[in-house]
């Protein structure tokens, strides 16, 4: 959610020193960049900005809105850098983007510098939606080697100061941001990320705005850089990268009008969870009336109050689909329940008032997700927020709940919910922090007994069987494709794998485990030679580690602890001995944050191999990475490893 404050001022007269004078403008590149082939801090990098800077000031020429002056100037080192110079910019209603310039320099073969400007024919206008329009640009005449160098301003009628982002997937050598903030303006500046500021210079400017009738004001002066900054990489297991890429968030904090009056936009939780319940809930908290009238007497008279929920939860769950939208401008859940489509705030809202007509002790719980970035506790951030689930006390135990997957049991919210912390809110008390953990282990056994022939055909049976989150979403996966289409995708996993038959236990039973029961054959084309080896690790295999970075400075975010594990029995032709087997390993990760153990023992014609892999933790420290990196390492050098046969 992306709240956006107007900014209306009344007889004023402005007048900051010379705020725009601090702008860059274009000109700046030189000779040295263009004959640059490298980037000596990232030899890797396919391109780097060589400088960018955002100044903010008031405008007068445009009725004192606000204005901000961009300026970007960018190596490209590899044409993988192309789209670098293919330009949006997106624009909210009132918001215009003005004053396109830009060059495109290029090293000529007598070593001088060719321009070549872009055109304001070529910047292009494009309207998105009813509220978003963008403007578009491409630099031209890009070549391996250019440096492109363009500026824009941006004029707003809005309050609120965009985050500044030092870092980006490539490098940059010189970013800064700079600021004339008017003093009735109160913000809370924050600096996210691991990265320190080489500049930080805040200042006042004394008397630098005259209003009439209320007389001289002053200025906040913010003035920030980041310099040499490196890429941020983003990895497997992350949570939303806004959380730990560097760069500057303002929060508006408060605003005093020209006549004294003051408006605070962050204060306290109690004053935070009444606008909540008007802008991000659209006052749809108070429809008990509504469902009560809606949901029959055999769900609402249930004397058991775990049974009435779970059958209320059902209801709401079965009646709609999602829409895949976490939360909308103008939530009804009216319209939404008649039309059995809503987003999850409608689904979920519902739940609660539905809950309520039960007579079930409910609250509404707003949280960030996965992707949005992990709210603030330094104080109220309203736009922190995207989500919204239920709480449920039912005889004494706890109960969060999301009915917007019908394949979830009562009790389990979606893996994107899972994002640190969560705000309750009950709008009587004032509102407090809880945290998610999933209810359910999380579990995988796979379990096969095959039989090796000697014109090299593996057959016999496999059991899958999964619990907690392998489970919920496997449950969906299996009654949302055809058994033709399922099957079809399960064999395209392994090569030559064939199912003959198949049967599913607990496919609609919500709240048990899920277990796939196979008859299977892996057919071979050629006879077994007189030495022959074959890989056992035929199912989940760790091909690939999923840690590669040199360093990582944000955690590992695996969501929810899990333990997976491999059992095989495996006949071998009775002509055939073992000459070698997978070694017997067993390593953990320190401080109890997980182990591997792989084990085979041969009796004859039988090899059992056992494996079991624990992730004992949902998240891991930037400091026990290497650790974590090199687990995953040594997983794959012992699923790499192979059975070796000689013929007697």
């Amino acid at each position: 959610m992306k709240k956006i404050f107007i900014l209306i001022f009344l007889f004023l007269s402005v007048s900051i020193f010379s705020q725009k004078e601090k702008s860059t403008n274009l000109g700046l590149t030189s000779l040295d960049e263009l004959k640059m082939t490298i980037y000596d801090k990232d030899s890797s990098a396919i391109a780097v900005v060589l400088h960018e800077h955002a100044n903010l000031y008031l405008d007068r020429d445009f009725d004192h809105d606000t204005r901000i002056d961009y300026y970007y100037r960018i190596k490209i080192l590899d044409k993988a850098a192309f789209n670098l110079a293919n330009v949006t910019i997106n624009l909210y209603k009132k918001k215009k983007a003005i004053n396109f310039r830009g060059i495109t320099y290029n090293l000529s073969e007598g070593g001088f510098m060719q321009k070549t400007s872009l055109q304001k024919e070529n910047v292009f206008t494009t309207k998105e939606s009813e509220n978003w329009s963008s403007k578009k640009f491409t630099m031209p005449n890009i070549k391996e080697g250019s440096v492109i160098e363009y500026s824009y301003s941006i004029i707003s009628p809005y309050l609120g100061i965009p985050d500044w982002y030092f870092q980006s997937d490539i490098p940059k050598i010189k970013s800064e941001f700079d600021a004339a903030v008017l003093g009735n303006y109160q913000y809370n500046v924050r600096i996210i990320g691991f990265l320190k500021l080489d500049k930080d210079t805040p200042s006042v400017k004394k008397k630098c705005v005259f209003i009439e009738g209320a007389g001289h004001g002053d200025c906040l002066l913010y003035s920030y850089g980041m310099y040499n900054v490196p890429a941020f990489e983003e990895e497997d297991y992350m949570l939303s990268k806004k959380n730990y890429i560097s760069r500057l968030s303002f929060d508006l904090k408060m605003f005093t009008s020209t006549r004294g009056v003051k408006e605070k936009y962050t204060t306290t939780w109690k004053e935070a969870d009444h606008k909540l319940k008007k802008l991000f809930l659209n006052n749809q908290t108070s429809k008990k009336n509504y469902f009560k009238r809606r949901i029959s007497d055999s769900i609402l008279l249930s004397k058991n109050n775990l049974e009435r929920a779970k059958k209320v939860y059902t209801f709401i769950q079965n009646h709609y689909t999602w829409d895949e939208q976490y939360w909308n401008i103008d939530e009804q859940v009216k319209d939404a329940f008649n039309n059995k489509v809503g987003s999850a705030s409608e689904i979920n809202l519902s739940l609660y008032n539905s809950l309520r007509a039960a007579d079930i002790k409910t609250s509404l719980v707003i949280l960030s997700t996965r992707n949005n970035g992990i709210p603030t506790t330094l104080f109220p951030v309203i736009n922190d927020f995207n989500y919204v689930i239920v709480k449920a006390i039912i005889d004494g135990k706890t109960y969060f709940l999301d009915a917007t997957n019908k394949y979830f049991p009562f009790g389990e919210i979606p893996v994107r919910c899972l994002n640190d912390r969560a705000r309750e809110i009950n709008f009587n008390e004032e509102s407090n922090w809880v945290v998610l953990n999933p209810k359910v282990k999380t579990t995988r056994m796979t379990n096969a007994k095959l039989v090796l022939s000697e014109n090299g055909e593996l057959s016999g049976d496999l059991m899958i069987r999964r619990t907690g989150y392998y489970a919920f979403n496997h449950r969906e996966k299996i009654n949302t494709l055809s058994e033709e289409k399922y099957l079809e995708n399960f064999e395209s996993k392994s090569t030559d794998l064939e199912v003959d038959e198949y049967k599913v236990i607990g496919k609609d039973l919500l709240d048990k485990p899920t277990q796939e029961v196979f008859k299977i054959t892996y057919p071979s084309d050629e006879n077994m030679t007189d030495k022959y080896r074959i890989n056992p690790f035929l199912f989940e295999r760790i091909k690939n580690n999923p840690f590669k970075l040199k360093q990582r400075n944000y955690p590992v975010d695996f969501a929810y602890p899990k333990r997976n594990s491999f059992s095989l029995r495996l006949q071998i032709p009775e002509n055939y001995t073992v000459t070698q087997l997978p070694k017997d390993v067993a390593f953990s990760l320190p401080n109890k944050g997980g182990n591997f153990v792989l084990k085979t023992v041969q009796k004859d014609n039988m090899i059992n191999l056992y494996i079991r892999m624990n992730i004992n933790k949902k998240t891991y420290s930037s400091e026990e990475y290497y650790a974590l990196k090199e687990f995953f390492n040594q997983i794959v050098i012992a699923e790499n490893s192979y059975i070796t046969l000689k013929k007697k």
